[in-house]
């Protein structure tokens, strides 16, 4: 019952941080587990709180999406998906994503945020003897610790980015040269994405 009130202050000090959202169906969803929860509802307030916690996951995804970038000069972009977890799957997370293509070449960006697999990654990153035992090499893009792996003979590679703890950045590419991953994971706008 103590963990449910700490949820239920948490959200509502998230709200109260985005006036912009106090009317909407998450206020009032939580609202409703307030008025629940000291009925002694808990069932109800608990079950209230798990849909505006997907709702609040599912705006922040929207936001999200709009960092990811614009086709890169003489690619085509698709729309970008998102997709929103609860956290009885895998811990949970948000991810955000975008496919992008010229000819045979094929790119893709993915922004995932509050996943507890990023600790591991964390790992991976902060340790250069991780990186390069599976391939990898550790290099600074804008700023950001990455690791970046290429296959030349297959035109092939990734890039994996960390950005401040909280959202894991991977670029994908297949037939494509190494300067055209890094230029993509280069697109994205990292102090604003820190921010979010």
């Amino acid at each position: 019952m103590k963990k449910l009130y700490v949820l239920l202050a948490a959200m509502l000090l998230v709200l109260q941080c985005h006036p912009s959202q106090a009317e909407d169906t998450v206020l009032t969803t939580i609202e409703e587990a307030v008025r629940q929860y000291k009925a002694g509802d808990y069932a109800e307030a608990a079950s209230n709180l798990d849909y505006a916690s997907q709702l609040i996951r599912q705006q922040k995804s929207e936001k999200l999406q709009q960092l990811l970038p614009e086709a890169p000069p003489g690619w085509q972009a698709k729309e970008a998906t998102a997709q929103s977890i609860g956290s009885a799957i895998l811990g949970g997370g948000i991810t955000v994503s975008r496919e992008y293509s010229k000819g045979g070449s094929s790119l893709s960006l993915e922004i995932v945020s509050d996943s507890p697999v990023l600790q591991s990654v964390l790992m991976v990153i902060n340790n250069p003897m991780f990186a390069g035992a599976g391939g990898g090499k550790l290099e600074t893009l804008k700023g950001q610790r990455s690791i970046v792996k290429y296959d030349s003979n297959k035109q092939e590679g990734e890039v994996y980015i960390v950005v401040g703890g909280r959202f894991m950045v991977t670029v994908k590419g297949s037939q494509v040269e190494r300067a055209e991953l890094i230029r993509l994971a280069e697109a994205v706008d990292y102090e604003q994405l820190a921010d979010h």
